[in-house]
């Protein structure tokens, strides 16, 4: 049984979509950012970084925290949705960490910038939602390629999908990158990411272009 610390953002939405998708049993513990449980004492003992998604995993006692290396530990756990070995293994964590090292700090600025505090900084706002828009071209042009951005379905894929899912927030029009597109709607389908993404308040539906 894994204990899964989490909100509604795309960095919790990884998490228990990941849940979902490999079908290890867990409990939810809502961790409201907007009341600022993130800093209650009890859950810095198991996320020091005051931030969400955390874990336990009672088999263990382990805890974590960092979405990245969760995404990691659940697929090492479970034996799914990251292959062990050649080049798919390092495709995977390649992807991986270009999400956590790019597409969530800059689209989080672009959501802090151009959703919530629009007017107040237009340097800023044109900063990063051209860089939004690079990673988008990055993401589209890999896609080209292939059906998933590692090869195969994996947890490249659910790393990175949460953050597309709010193209909206970002003002970014999918249809001018038609493989993110298709990728998206793909992603979007399926029924662990359809449970998942209500994880842990049930939200409207999933936005479809």
């Amino acid at each position: 049984m894994i204990d899964l610390y989490t909100w509604s953002t795309p960095n919790g939405r990884k998490v228990s979509i990941m849940l979902e998708e490999v079908g290890l049993p867990y409990t939810v513990h809502p961790i409201d950012i907007g009341k600022k449980e993130q800093f209650a004492p009890a859950f810095l003992e198991i996320s020091p970084n005051n931030k969400i998604p955390a874990i336990v995993d009672r088999d263990n006692g382990l805890a974590l925290f960092e979405s990245g290396a969760i995404l990691m530990y659940l697929a090492e756990k479970a034996g799914k949705l990251w292959p062990r070995d050649g080049e798919a293994h390092w495709r995977t964590i390649e992807w991986l960490m270009w999400q956590m090292g790019g597409v969530g700090p800059m689209l989080g600025q672009v959501h802090h910038f151009v959703r919530f505090n629009k007017g107040k900084a237009p340097y800023a706002e044109e900063r990063y939602l051209d860089e939004a828009l690079r990673l988008y071209g990055v993401l589209d042009r890999r896609l080209a390629a292939v059906e998933f951005v590692a090869g195969d379905y994996s947890i490249a894929d659910i790393a990175i999908w949460p953050w597309i899912s709010r193209f909206e927030w970002q003002t970014v029009d999918l249809n001018r990158f038609p493989n993110v597109l298709r990728w998206y709607r793909a992603i979007a389908g399926r029924p662990a990411v359809q449970t998942g993404y209500h994880v842990p308040v049930p939200q409207p539906a999933i936005p479809l272009p």
